[in-house]
C-alpha cells in the first residue's frame, strides 16, 4: 500500500484527557475534562468510542472498545504551559524551554498608559477575570464610556472585550494590534486577544468575530517546512492565528465547531494532497470556559456525530488524526485551562487497527511523525510513531 499524500488533523480545543504529572503545581490537581465531564453527563460517543477513546480516556459510560478501528494513544505536554499556542506549536514540533509570562494581578501601568494613549481610549478592568463573568460586571460602564474592558487569565493572554455598536469590530482588532506591539512584541506575551460582544446589559453574548494576535513562531515548524517544500496546508479555525499567519496556503475562519466540520468537509472535496489542519473552539471557549459541563457534553455528542458521517469520506491516500492541544475542565471551580493529557487517535485505510501508541512525552511526536510521512522531516523535538502504525 502506497503512502497517505493527505492528513487531516482535528483539534478538539481543550479536550483533555486527565491530569499530566505536574498538573498540581499549575493548580490543575484532579483536572480530567472528559473524565469528569462524564461523570456529571452521560455520553453517548458512539464514533469516538470505535477509535479508541475508550482506551485512553476514563469515560462513565464509555466502554472499552475489543478492537478499536484505529490506533490510539494520549501525548503530554514537554513545553511549560497551557495555552493553545503552546499546544499548537508542540503539535506541529516546536517545544518552548520557558513558559510565557503571565499577569495574573493585572498589567502593569508602564504598559496600560502607553496603551490608553496610544488608543485614544481609557480602560476598564485590568484584571485576570472569566471572560463572560468581566463583561457583564463591567459591560454597562462600557457601553456609557466607549472604554474597552482589558482582563488577562492564567494563560499569557492580553484579552479586549467591547461591544460592537460602541467599538466597530475594524476598530477593535487596531486596538488589538496597538496591544500586540506593546505585550506581544515588547513583552513576550503569547496573544492578544479581541473579544467583541453584542446585547444588553444582562443580556450580553460574545460573538464569533473573535480574533487571536500571536507571536510569531521563533523557529521553524511543520507548517514551515510543508509550505516550503510545495505541500498545501489549509488552516481551518484559528490555526492562521495561532502561528501569525506563518506556513499557510490557505485559511478560513468559522463560526462555530459546525461550521469547522462543514470547512473539513469542503476542503477535503478541494484539497486532494496535504495538510488539512482545523480547531474546533467551542468546546473551550463557549464550554470549557464558562463551567458548563452540560453543554460541553452535547458539543462533544454534537462533533461524534459529525465525525460518524466523516469517516466514510477517509479515503485510501488519507489519515485522520484527533487530539487537543490542553485540557478546560467545566466541573472544577477554574474558568482556565488545565494541564491535562490530551488524545491522540489515528485512522484511515493505510493505518493498522488497534494499535496502542501509548502515552507519547511530547506533543511533537505528532509533529515528527507528520514530518517523515510528508518526507520533510526531521523537526528538531520528537520520535515518529509512523512507523508504528502504517501497514
Amino acid at each position: 500500500m502506497s503512502a497517505p499524500t493527505r492528513v487531516v488533523l482535528i483539534v478538539l480545543d481543550s479536550v483533555g484527557v486527565g491530569e499530566l504529572s505536574d498538573a498540581a503545581a499549575y493548580g490543575d490537581e484532579g483536572s480530567d475534562t472528559l473524565g469528569n465531564i462524564s461523570r456529571q453527563v452521560r455520553l453517548r460517543l458512539p464514533a469516538l468510542g470505535r477509535l479508541g477513546l475508550g482506551q485512553v480516556a476514563s469515560i462513565d459510560g464509555l466502554r472499552s472498545e475489543p478492537a478499536p478501528c484505529a490506533a490510539f494513544g494520549r501525548m503530554a505536554e514537554s513545553s511549560p504551559g497551557k495555552d493553545s499556542v503552546t499546544g499548537h506549536w508542540e503539535l506541529m514540533g516546536l517545544v518552548l524551554d520557558r513558559p510565557f509570562p503571565v499577569f495574573p494581578n493585572g498589567f502593569p501601568a508602564d504598559v496600560m498608559e502607553p496603551f490608553e494613549v496610544r488608543i485614544g481610549r481609557r480602560t476598564l478592568g485590568n484584571k485576570a477575570a472569566s471572560g463572560t463573568a468581566i463583561i457583564d460586571e463591567l459591560g454597562p460602564e462600557h457601553m456609557r464610556t466607549g472604554s474597552p474592558i482589558v482582563y488577562t487569565s492564567a494563560d499569557s493572554v492580553f484579552q479586549i472585550a467591547a461591544h460592537e455598536d460602541v467599538v466597530p469590530v475594524p476598530e477593535l482588532y487596531r486596538i488589538c494590534e496597538v496591544a500586540f506591539d506593546l505585550v506581544g512584541v515588547g513583552r513576550g506575551v503569547g496573544r492578544v486577544i479581541a473579544r467583541p460582544f453584542i446585547g444588553a446589559p444582562g443580556a450580553f453574548e460574545r460573538t464569533s468575530n473573535r480574533r487571536d494576535f500571536a507571536l510569531t513562531p521563533f523557529a521553524p515548524t511543520l507548517l514551515d517546512k510543508l509550505t516550503d517544500a510545495g505541500t498545501t496546508v489549509v488552516a481551518i479555525g484559528k490555526i492562521e492565528d495561532l502561528f501569525a499567519g506563518r506556513g499557510i496556503s490557505r485559511a478560513v475562519h468559522t463560526t462555530s465547531d459546525a461550521n469547522g466540520m462543514d470547512e473539513v468537509e469542503r476542503a477535503l472535496a478541494a484539497t486532494p494532497r496535504g495538510l488539512i489542519f482545523a480547531n474546533l473552539v467551542d468546546f473551550d471557549t463557549v464550554y470549557g470556559h464558562r463551567n458548563d459541563p452540560a453543554g460541553y457534553a452535547a458539543n462533544l455528542e454534537r462533533f461524534d456525530a459529525r465525525l460518524d458521517a466523516l469517516l466514510p469520506k477517509i479515503g485510501a491516500d488519507d489519515v485522520l488524526i484527533i487530539t487537543a492541544d490542553h485540557g478546560n475542565d467545566p466541573t472544577t471551580p477554574s474558568t482556565d485551562h488545565s494541564r491535562e493529557h490530551v488524545p491522540l487517535l489515528v485512522y484511515g485505510p493505510s493505518v493498522r487497527p488497534g494499535v496502542d501508541l501509548g502515552t507519547r512525552p511530547t506533543f511533537a511526536d505528532l509533529g515528527q511523525t507528520l514530518a517523515e510521512l510528508f518526507g520533510v522531516g526531521p523537526l528538531e523535538h520528537g520520535k515518529s510513531f509512523l512507523h508504528q502504525v502504517l501497514r
